[in-house]
């Protein structure tokens, strides 16, 4: 496989007519090796608007453990417009990928896998990669308390959830942006809140997506009869 020509189509056939228009983006999407950070047996897929199974397919698949499509990675990262002076928070490691591409962006990342055999993976793709700036840390983003390494300028979710998560908004900074994927099967939404300077959540979904769900955040309680 010639690999450039494939990250080419990658960007300019699925990412750039997603609305993903950022030239800093687009350009980091070149930069970064989406390849390196795919397990070997899918490296094939590395470039294929798909999530791509991060361990054994069904275990993966029903685990959520998986690399969202590049498009989804790609339109995420734009709409929440990292500085280089920004800290961000990161819920869902997976391989790395996003959280590469946030350590480019972004002074420091801090990101949280809940299995430590994908942050192991995670860490040693980034270590590879060249970036410092971002430290994983195994645990469970739907209950571990955060409040000592924040407040954050940025916080993004690597899936979907049923709910905002209350106490993650907290740990905003004002000025700053937390982005998920909010909703149920068959309609979710990209959903991003803005802490305006006076406090107020300001919150806007701007683009449709399915993703997996991240573990042990809160459903809502459904009745049958």
């Amino acid at each position: 496989m010639n690999l450039e020509q494939a990250r080419f189509n990658m960007i300019e056939q699925q990412i750039r007519p997603w609305d993903v228009l950022d030239a800093h983006v687009l350009d980091l999407l070149s930069v970064v090796k989406r390849e390196d950070f795919v397990p070997a047996v899918h490296r094939a897929l590395a470039f294929a608007d798909m999530e791509i199974p991060l361990r054994d397919e069904e275990k993966a698949i029903a685990l959520g453990q998986v690399m969202l499509a590049p498009r989804v990675e790609a339109r995420m990262l734009q709409d929440l417009n990292v500085q280089k002076h920004e800290k961000v928070l990161e819920i869902g490691t997976g391989s790395g990928f996003m959280a590469a591409l946030l350590g480019h962006r972004a002074q420091r990342v801090l990101t949280l896998e809940i299995d430590s055999e994908l942050a192991a993976t995670a860490h040693a793709n980034l270590q590879r990669a060249g970036v410092m700036n971002a430290e994983v840390r195994v645990a469970d983003g739907a209950s571990t308390n955060f409040s000592a390494d924040g407040p954050f300028d940025v916080i993004v979710l690597s899936g979907s959830v049923a709910q905002l998560p209350s106490a993650l908004l907290e740990l905003l900074k004002p000025g700053g942006r937390l982005m998920t994927i909010v909703g149920d099967e068959p309609m979710m939404r990209a959903t991003l809140v803005r802490r305006a300077e006076g406090g107020n959540l300001i919150t806007t979904q701007p683009w449709d997506v399915i993703a997996p769900r991240l573990l042990h955040f809160p459903e809502p309680s459904r009745f049958s009869f």
